[in-house]
């Protein structure tokens, strides 16, 4: 993707917050919003970037703010170009469910999120993995579960959302259940990504 491409970035003190600078800074045309509190004008975008966080912290607030949920829903829905990290995956799914109950979030991927603490594991360590003849490479660290693991790339290339389109590894070059899902031109995974776009 170019430079002078419109990245649009979901930006949160707490619930998406972790970005790299560096990624920011290869753009030259880039907004931010808060998926809390606003509705981001995805019209011209070519890239909607949602970074890591801590969306399970906010879950009332991004509830509450249903008007932003459909706008990337409906963006999504049309091709529109998404890369989601972490908690920015988590917030395209179906739900995130807690020890208080379930929180509908955008529902591109067909997948809840469980935060509830009997399901907590940490999941952490460097991470690459191959699409599209690109390699990727990032970290992973997180408590967070999928409530019913996406099967392992049984639909590798189709990009339906459903499954797993490529095989990640650690540092080590050992396979890890890491899913990287695809659905249209939405990219999304536990794995905080060192280049966006």
């Amino acid at each position: 993707m170019g430079e002078t491409a419109r990245i649009v970035i979901a930006r949160n003190a707490e619930a998406f917050s972790f970005i790299y600078q560096e990624n920011i800074d290869r753009f030259e045309h880039v907004s931010f919003f808060d998926p809390e509190t606003d509705v981001p004008c995805l019209d011209d975008a070519d890239l909607l970037y949602l970074p890591g966080g801590y969306p399970e912290k906010h879950l009332e607030a991004l509830v509450a703010n249903e008007a932003c949920r459909k706008t990337i829903r409906d963006y999504a829905e049309r091709g529109g170009r998404i890369q989601a990290e972490c908690g920015g995956m988590m917030y395209l799914c179906e739900k995130i469910v807690t020890d208080d109950g379930e929180y509908p979030m955008c529902g591109v991927l067909p997948y809840a999120i469980t935060a509830r603490k009997a399901d907590r594991k940490l999941s952490l360590g460097y991470r690459r993995f191959m699409l599209d003849g690109r390699e990727y490479r990032g970290h992973e660290f997180h408590y967070t579960q999928f409530l019913t693991p996406p099967l392992a790339h049984p639909l590798q290339g189709e990009g339906n959302g459903e499954g797993s389109v490529t095989q990640v590894y650690n540092a080590k070059g050992e396979p890890v259940d890491t899913p990287v899902l695809k659905y249209k031109n939405v990219l999304a995974s536990y794995t905080h990504l060192y280049i966006i776009g």
